[in-house]
């Protein structure tokens, strides 16, 4: 390792836990983070600053001011200018740690692009919002063998747990079924503090160097469960918790990653708002949408984002025809708004 580097990771390379052989490692690894608002900016700046070479940030969504209070890579001007939280996080973090490579993708992580997203990773670490997508994730894992780590985190509750596949239980063997919608609760409904936040993606950042410099006996092996304003922590042990008839790990039917279990619009946790799914390979011309719009609404967009505002709806659409419609919790209706102004 080179005087610089030696010097930037000194303090890391003190804890006999990493020491110089983990840096090494840390530096040759890629780690993917799925979602890039509370959990994941607190993953990401943690793994770019302990020099983990490669660090891979998927995000479908873009800046609010409403993430200021605990989304820690952003500011003030990625919420006025509307900015892909992937895009605002690459450049914050590229000033943080310029000899890492940063790659922010905007894209919505779903069965046809996740194994090509997740490719060459050592790690992935779930910073997402809804269970389809977790057990997408955990699907794509077990098929492919790479570690994962979930978390989670409502109000000042949260809970995280690291899969390793073919070792641990997977997702599944605990969840077999994700909760209906409306039975527990979200950011919108209950809120959430950044302390849990901070905590839980510390913990789940914490398990991903261990992964990654080769530590796999000091995992946890919990399901870690943490509310710090009650301050209640209980750990279960996950040894005997792995199930003979799981449909991922124990039958490799992988049914989110094929798609069986995925529709074209989602709910999304912690805002007023409906994601709207368009088919591969469509594409979107701002400036034809921006002439077409501006009589009926307020309309603004950039290079990644296109907004626009009516006196009950915002709607936003990503330069892969994806639309984020704001204002209503009814996939229907958004269907119904999304296609009124923007297409089918």
């Amino acid at each position: 390792m080179d005087k610089i580097r030696s010097e930037r990771y000194s303090r890391q390379i003190l804890f006999p836990g990493i020491s110089e052989p983990g840096q090494e490692e840390l530096l040759k690894a890629t780690a993917v983070i799925v979602g890039c608002g509370a959990l994941g900016t607190v993953q990401a700046e943690s793994l770019v600053r302990a020099g983990v070479g490669h660090v891979r940030i998927i995000d479908r969504d873009f800046v609010e001011e409403s993430n200021l209070q605990r989304q820690t890579l952003f500011d003030e001007a990625d919420a006025r200018a509307g900015l892909p939280k992937a895009i605002a996080a690459e450049r914050r973090l590229r000033q943080i740690n310029s000899s890492v490579r940063v790659e922010g993708i905007i894209e919505d992580v779903n069965p046809t692009n996740i194994l090509e997203l997740i490719a060459g990773a050592r790690i992935i670490l779930d910073a997402t919002d809804n269970f389809e997508t977790r057990f997408l994730i955990n699907d794509a894992s077990v098929k492919t063998t790479i570690p994962w780590i979930y978390g989670a985190c409502v109000g000042s509750y949260g809970l995280t747990m690291t899969i390793v596949p073919g070792e641990t239980p997977c997702l599944r063997c605990l969840f077999q079924s994700a909760p209906p919608l409306g039975a527990s609760p979200t950011c919108d409904t209950a809120g959430v503090i950044a302390p849990i936040v901070n905590m839980i993606a510390s913990l789940q950042v914490t398990e991903a160097l261990k992964l990654l410099v080769g530590k796999f006996e000091k995992r946890h092996g919990k399901l870690i469960n943490l509310d710090v304003w009650d301050w209640r922590l209980t750990a279960i042990d996950l040894t005997m918790a792995r199930r003979l008839d799981c449909a991922t790990c124990a039958h490799h039917e992988f049914e989110y990653l094929h798609g069986k279990a995925t529709g074209a619009g989602m709910v999304l946790c912690g805002r007023n708002s409906v994601q709207i799914n368009r088919a591969a390979g469509q594409s979107t011309d701002f400036a034809q949408l921006a002439e077409r719009l501006q009589s009926l609404g307020e309309v603004m967009y950039n290079d990644f984002l296109f907004k626009f505002k009516t006196d009950l709806y915002e709607i936003a659409v990503f330069a892969d025809g994806r639309g984020i419609i704001k204002g209503t919790k009814e996939i229907g209706v958004a269907k119904t708004v999304f296609n009124k102004y923007i297409g089918g």
